[in-house]
């Protein structure tokens, strides 16, 4: 009995405590004034604010709001200083106690009540804005100039940029040696004199490399291709870095610059890496209601042989349950290997079979390629390769065979913000395909064309709008006499959502029978209007149309469709979980609902 009644009055008791740490936490009032109408100024110092910050979070314990409190005067002031306010008069109250004179250890058991208040004072001018000695091509902010707003950060930039200046000349140990910063309170101006120490202009010296393991030093070299003696180029330094991350080996590389100059005029390099695990193996998956079930497979070794060759393996079936086709399967394999001729080309050789149980057709289908691919900048790629395609096909009417050797030639310009979720940006992807044909192959010329764009709108960039045209064309070869793997046909995921897969053909009668072929032109556009309702969540409606043609754009012979929809995008590590549902809204080729499920934005 006694043990009974003292357990009660402990539960009692921890509740009693429960209830006082949680009174003791409370904060009921966040107030923040500023004492100017610049709109602008007040946005920038609640963005800055510590204390708001922490109010969103849900912070109630004193001790960590007291804390926030005494930062709040120096996130304040920076962003006060960035925007030219040099005179500032800022107090951060606690229950009505100014924060930064509570002693640390007299910190109240509970605050109920932040005040803050800012005034800015007046904004200054720069009344003097020098840098010297200045490079050839110095590049200074435009605002950094006798006049002007006396913003922190400008005259930062203006250092900064002439320390770049002198770096991209050559001058390696380029710094800025004094500045004399003085601010009159009494006309409100503020004078900036920067002095920089060029130092001599260096040559690359040698490329150390730490922390490989599996890889060899040779090919990490190689791979960096950092021009050892001639003259040093911060960019350079920048492509080398890019170049390895490029190979998927590394998890981590860092650059640096030796402190000390090599006699006689010589800047070594110190590569730090860190490998990843060579092996990855990943299952994809994606579906639609008509188009079925889409699954994948791969396996990666990223470092095969020691400098960095890339094989993969994979397998997909698609079309698993399609109510328009049967299911097609592909298998592959394909080697990479970087810095060949080049540090900045790329060769790949890759080998794939499939099966096709297409509408229209069945094919048992193979291919072998040799391709180069080219980096000539971080947003633009070149590729060209020769490969052989071989295609039996067995449809409604007979049995053909298909063989070609062809010479593909293909620019990429991407100059999106991100590939998976792009939210500004564009991407012009571009591609000729000159083939010869044996047997009943024709020759002839395939070309393709993809545009992309995105423009996010807003202050907060919420609404994203992206549009996408997409063409294709072929030449001087006939319908019947081109690969039918190299026509074009419109509807589904990747063309127009909301009408069946590959619905959209060209109606073709040979002797009494009637069957369905792709086109030798195609047009495709999709409009996206993309709103980000939370951090997590986002929303899109989409319209897709596609049109088809033969022997041109926009003939008698043509014709279209189009589907509409709304889809719900769920944010993850790796891009978007994307479900689209759609329906057709033009054309004869669909009706009712298809859904779509998928990892990335749908283009």
């Amino acid at each position: 009995m006694a043990a009974a009644t003292i357990r009660s009055m402990g539960r009692i008791c921890f509740l009693a405590l429960a209830l006082a740490a949680s009174g003791a936490q409370a904060l009921d009032t966040v107030d923040f004034q500023v004492a100017t109408e610049d709109a602008q100024l007040i946005r920038a110092l609640k963005a800055a604010s510590v204390i708001l910050a922490a109010e969103r979070d849900g912070q109630t314990d004193a001790q960590d709001i007291l804390s926030d409190g005494r930062a709040e005067y120096g996130a304040l002031l920076n962003a006060l200083y960035a925007r030219g306010h040099y005179s500032a008069v800022i107090h951060v109250y606690a229950d009505g106690r100014e924060v930064a004179a509570i002693p640390p250890l007299d910190a109240p058991a509970r605050i109920d009540r932040i005040q803050i208040t800012v005034d800015p004072g007046p904004r200054f001018a720069l009344s003097r804005a020098t840098v010297s000695p200045l490079p050839n091509r110095p590049n200074l902010p435009d605002g950094f100039r006798s006049g002007a707003p006396a913003e922190s950060g400008v005259i930062v930039a203006a250092a900064g940029a002439a320390v770049d200046g002198w770096r991209s000349q050559g001058n390696a140990k380029a710094k800025v040696t004094a500045q004399d910063i003085v601010a009159d309170h009494a006309s409100a101006t503020l004078s900036a004199d920067i002095q920089i120490a060029p130092g001599p202009v260096l040559r690359f010296g040698r490329l150390t490399v730490t922390g490989q393991d599996r890889m060899r030093e040779g090919r990490i070299l190689k791979i960096a291709g950092l021009p050892e003696g001639e003259r040093f180029d911060p960019a350079e330094l920048d492509r080398a870095a890019a170049r390895l991350r490029r190979t998927g080996v590394f998890t981590s590389v860092s650059l640096a610059e030796d402190a000390a100059i090599t006699p006689p005029d010589y800047l070594g390099i110190t590569a730090t890496v860190v490998e990843q695990k060579p092996r990855r193996y990943s299952l994809g998956a994606e579906l639609g209601s008509l188009d079925g079930l889409t699954l994948s497979g791969t396996w990666l070794h990223r470092n095969l042989m020691g400098g960095a060759e890339r094989l993969e393996l994979g397998a997909e079936v698609t079309n698993i349950g399609s109510g328009t086709s049967g299911v097609d399967y592909t298998l592959g394999a394909k080697l990479d290997r970087p810095a060949t001729f080049t540090p900045d080309t790329n060769l790949g050789l890759a080998v794939e079979f499939g099966h096709l149980d297409e509408a229209d057709f069945y094919a048992d289908v193979a291919s072998t390629s040799v391709t180069l691919s080219h980096v000539f900048s971080d947003s633009l790629t070149g590729r060209t390769g020769l490969s052989y395609s071989y295609a039996a096909i067995t449809d409604e009417v007979g049995d053909a065979t298909y063989r070609d050797l062809a010479l593909p030639l293909g620019l990429a310009w991407d100059r999106r913000d991100s590939k998976t979720d792009a939210k500004r940006g564009f991407l012009i992807d571009a591609e000729v395909k000159p083939f010869v044909g044996f047997g009943i192959t024709d020759n002839g010329l395939r070309a393709k064309l993809d545009l992309r764009g995105y423009r996010a709108l807003g202050a907060e960039q919420r609404l994203v709008l992206a549009a996408r045209l997409q063409a294709g064309a072929i030449y001087g070869a006939s319908l019947l006499g081109t690969p039918r793997d190299d026509l074009f046909y419109s509807g589904g995921a990747g063309t127009v959502r909301g009408q069946p897969y590959q619905s959209l053909g060209i109606p073709l009668t040979r002797g009494t029978t009637d069957t369905t072929i792709g086109a030798n032109h195609f047009l495709g556009g999709s409009l996206e209007a993309r709103v980000k309702t939370s951090e997590t969540i986002g929303v899109v409606g989409f319209i897709d149309i596609g049109r088809i043609d033969v022997d041109g754009f926009f003939t008698d012979t043509g014709d279209w469709h189009a589907g509409a929809g709304l889809g719900i995008r769920y944010a993850t590590g790796v891009g978007p979980l994307r479900l689209d549902v759609a329906a057709p809204v033009g054309g004869t080729t669909g009706n009712g609902v298809q859904l779509y499920l998928g990892l990335g934005q749908a283009f």
